[in-house]
């Protein structure tokens, strides 16, 4: 079973509510046997036949490659992550995708999920990824997701991705599965908003630009992004 304290996270337990504003999901149950092999990281044999089979009925439903991930956590840690964003094609390679994940074994030894969500492959920006920081079921603060570089783009349209998030955050406050809650979400090329998925407020979560949880959140800090490098012009004179 998941762990109760974060269970109202899990997409399977928000997205009936806000399907709308999300990616099209579709959900496979795990039996406890298929959830100890994850943990195990079997990536293939006769004992995965079942649960692969699963998949495969819930990924014939989407067009192109799809994102396969566990209720909740990402196998974001893989090699495969790291070269195609976890795009994968066939119910066989999505299953050794995440039996091949250190974050997706833990978090199936310690119980945390037994469902795994397919959703269509997209293949996502990384300036147009944000962290939302919900305090009270209001937007408190933004930052920029991916800590990759200074995106000068951004700049110009600070003010635009803020309100466009509060228009969001005030439309779904009724509909969140906790007053303070961190939100990633990501900025479509047609201007909509999807969400991504919630995370618990605090630590662990990561503040990304906001640096710490150590803030006043009553008080909105606006939108964080990566300031552009450093540069020094002039003469200087550096000894050692």
């Amino acid at each position: 079973m998941q762990k109760a304290d974060n269970k109202d996270l899990a997409v399977s337990a928000w997205y009936p509510r806000l399907a709308d504003h999300t990616f099209p999901t579709s959900f496979v149950h795990l039996k406890p046997a298929e959830l100890q092999m994850l943990a195990d990281g079997i990536q293939d044999g006769k004992e995965t036949a079942a649960v692969v089979a699963h998949l495969e009925m819930a990924m014939r439903g989407l067009a192109g490659n799809c994102f396969v991930f566990a209720d909740s956590t990402a196998p974001t840690d893989t090699e495969r992550f790291a070269k195609r964003k976890g795009a994968v094609h066939s119910a066989v390679s999505a299953w050794r995708f995440l039996a091949k994940s250190l974050k997706v074994q833990r978090a199936a030894a310690a119980g945390e999920f037994d469902t795994l969500c397919v959703r269509p492959f997209r293949n996502m920006s990384y300036p147009r990824e944000f962290r939302l920081f919900i305090r009270g079921g209001q937007l408190s603060a933004m930052s920029q997701y991916w800590l990759v570089r200074h995106f000068k783009r951004l700049e110009g349209r600070k003010q635009w991705f803020w309100n466009k998030a509060k228009a969001l955050v005030d439309e779904i406050s009724w509909q969140l599965p906790r007053p303070d809650v961190a939100l990633d979400v990501y900025f479509t090329s047609a201007n909509q908003i999807l969400l991504i998925d919630f995370n618990p407020w605090g630590v662990p979560t990561d503040p990304l630009l906001l640096r710490s949880w150590n803030h006043d959140w009553s008080v909105p800090a606006g939108i964080k992004l990566m300031p552009p490098p450093f540069t020094v012009s002039g003469d200087v004179n550096v000894s050692f």
